[in-house]
């Protein structure tokens, strides 16, 4: 039931479970993004701000009415909200914001009663401070302010906007104010324009997701929750896309509008089913900045692939400049990615021309000897270079720090995984293979004897520097079967433990077991729940579906999530904390999680495909499935892109040999 005033949709509850970010309110599109609270506002003092390029270009953006209050903010799409307020007793003031190339805000009153009169102020100032100063709490001056005609134009550090509006503002260095007679049942309204040196047009964000969604599969779902989810997902990875060339999909909102090495790649994987031009042009983006040398402060080494790409105006100050390639996952992830890309139907000559990065990346794998490791090569990088890269996330079960060089567990697979991806690609290719599973198998049966820890149940987290285990019980183990390196005896275990209340909080897999020394439900890696995790753990326990308990676990573990995305709006954030789901309904918000979030957003897709057991070899043409949905599911739909129909009862109604 929706509740209307002037003919205003105003229903749900305030922030309609659509608020995407804890401290606020985030719209994004491309590399564009606006971080507000939830009336609308840009406060100044705050992490609030329009961004573009990693500069914040707008620090300030109050709208001030006497008396106003807040009533609702929806989100009909990631670059759109509409912010809904009320002056009493009968004056509606709405904000629809759209992110583009800059910013664009109409502002509209409507009044349900007597004539009335109405001043607006808006307050504009733009600081251009560096997206992680914002983040930090250690951003710069205001800009200088001037008015040249009719726009009010900031400039500060080599960039500039201006602000245009209709409605015949007064304009001052300060802002914009409008005061308006509203006669009897009347409406009024402006559009304010935040450009940065192009024309602002309204209907580019809308037109690209629609290019995007027309070219890519369409997944829809009996079930409506689940479609919801699904309908998000596409929505949010489309307005994280960033377009040229080659397109990828950036880490998340707010802090992370870029090409991060493992997220980016993740991300592809995950949304393989929707777009393979997604992985290929990420696999094409990293392999053009490849480490080619060894540099200290960027920790860039040979055939190493990056891990974070940067463009504010401090970027030369952050973990050694523009490009920095402290992590340690990122390379046989790219490896593993090239050989799904072509299995998924990226042409062949594209898959060839980027077998040479994928040969460094794999020597920058054997390099290291048994396993791979990581150890910052300066204290201004990243201490933990793995995806849990906080500083207290690798830590033993009685909860000590573990000391470097660190070899994780779930980067093991990944290497594991990629050799076998590169012997795909040299039997295909007309190459020998032998050398590869060769690495593959040697890998597995060292990591098998050094890692197990029998007496507990499951793999060490890590081995430290000394080459001991480090024993806390983690969601690490579960990448592990994910990529395969685990043995069906390991893995019959480690399914077993993973199924204990410790572990499965009802929401999601927690990323340390709640038995653990240094587990904190509210951490951001020590007993949280990260969305792309648990989503990464149900392609696993698929993966070993032959195993008593795996397929049920799989099955708790996506409902969990499909139910915290749902009380989350439709859309899963970064994280939430990892409280049980008995004590704590609905998931507890984590207060700075970024939302969208690429592998967050993903991440129900990787869930679909691995319930449906969908694997396609467009190079062979075909599409095999071997579907075990959750009941209340119902049936789940592919169709585009020539892999053919799709659905839960394992039809496969059409294959082609290309994308269509």
């Amino acid at each position: 039931m929706s509740t209307r005033i002037g003919g205003v949709d105003i229903s749900g509850p305030f922030n309609a479970g659509e608020a995407v970010h804890a401290g606020g309110i985030t719209t994004v599109e491309g590399s564009a993004f606006c971080l507000s609270g939830a009336e609308g506002n840009i406060t100044p003092g705050a992490a609030h701000g329009l961004f573009l390029d990693d500069a914040r270009v707008l620090s300030r953006w109050e709208l001030a009415v006497d008396g106003l209050t807040p009533l609702s903010v929806r989100q009909p799409a990631a670059f759109q909200a509409r912010f809904v307020s009320r002056r009493a007793p009968d004056l509606l003031v709405c904000r629809d914001r759209l992110v583009g190339d800059g910013m664009s805000e109409t502002i509209s009153v409507d009044n349900v009663g007597d004539a009335a009169d109405v001043r607006l102020d808006l307050a504009v100032a733009a600081d251009f401070a560096d997206l992680f100063a914002v983040k930090e709490g250690r951003a710069a001056g205001a800009a200088h302010a001037s008015v040249e005609g009719d726009a009010l134009v900031l400039r500060g550090r080599g960039r500039h906007v201006s602000v245009s509006a209709t409605g015949e503002p007064e304009l001052t260095t300060e802002g914009l104010t409008w005061r308006v007679h509203l006669p009897a049942r009347s409406r009024w309204e402006a559009e304010v324009t935040v450009g940065t040196g192009r024309p602002f047009d309204r209907t580019r964000p809308a037109r690209r997701l629609e290019a995007w969604l027309a070219g890519n599969t369409r997944i829809t779902a009996e079930d409506p929750a689940l479609a919801e989810v699904l309908r998000r997902t596409e929505s949010d990875l489309g307005a994280l896309r960033i377009d040229g060339p080659r397109p990828y999909v950036a880490a998340g909102a707010p802090w992370f509008m870029t090409l991060f090495g493992r997220d980016s790649l993740l991300t592809a994987w995950m949304a393989l089913p929707l777009d393979p031009g997604l992985a290929l042009g990420t696999l094409r983006t990293l392999a053009e900045s490849q480490g080619t040398r060894v540099d200290p402060a960027t920790e860039e080494e040979p055939g190493r692939i990056m891990h974070e790409l940067r463009r504010g105006p401090d970027s030369a100050a952050l973990l050694g400049g523009e490009r920095y390639y402290g992590t340690a996952d990122a390379t046989p992830l790219f490896v593993m990615l090239l050989a799904q890309a072509w299995r998924w139907g990226v042409a062949e000559d594209a898959v060839r021309a980027l077998l040479p990065a994928a040969d460094a990346a794999l020597s920058w794998v054997d390099g290291h000897g048994d396993f791979v490791t990581y150890r910052r090569a300066t204290d201004r990088g990243l201490a933990n270079q793995g995806w849990k890269d906080s500083p207290d996330a690798v830590n033993h079960a009685d909860g000590r720090l573990a000391t470097g060089p660190i070899a994780l567990c779930e980067v093991q697979g990944y290497a594991y995984a990629a050799w076998l991806a590169r012997a795909e690609l040299a039997e295909a290719f007309g190459e020998d293979p032998t050398r590869h599973r060769a690495r593959a198998e040697a890998l597995r049966t060292r990591f098998a004897e050094r890692f197990w820890l029998p007496r507990h149940g499951w793999y060490a987290v890590a081995l430290d520097g000394d080459g001991a285990p480090v024993d806390a019980l983690t969601s690490n183990t579960a990448h592990c079967l994910w990529t395969g390196i685990a043995t069906d005896e390991h893995a019959a275990t480690l399914v077993a433990r993973l199924s204990e209340p410790d572990m499965d909080t009802g929401y999601g897999l927690r990323t340390l077991a709640s038995t653990m020394g240094a587990h904190n439900p509210m951490s951001y890696h020590n007993g949280s729940v990260w969305p792309h995790d648990t989503a990464i753990a149900v392609a696993g326990l698929m993966r070993y579906a032959h195993l008593p308990g795996a397929v049920d676990l799989a099955h708790r573990l996506a409902v969990g999530l499909l139910d915290a995305a749902t009380a989350f709006g439709g859309r899963l954030p970064e994280l939430y904390c990892g409280l049980p789901r008995t004590e704590f309904a609905p998931p507890v918000p984590f207060p700075t999680s970024c939302s969208p979030q690429a592998w967050a957003s993903a991440a129900p897709l990787l869930v679909v495909r691995a319930l449906l057991g969908l694997e396609p070899h467009v190079p062979h043409g075909t599409v095999t499935t071997d579907p075990r949905l959750p009941a209340h599911w119902g049936e789940i739909t592919l169709t585009g892109r020539g892999i053919g129909t799709v659905t839960a009862g394992g039809r496969c109604e059409h294959g082609q040999d290309r994308p269509g």
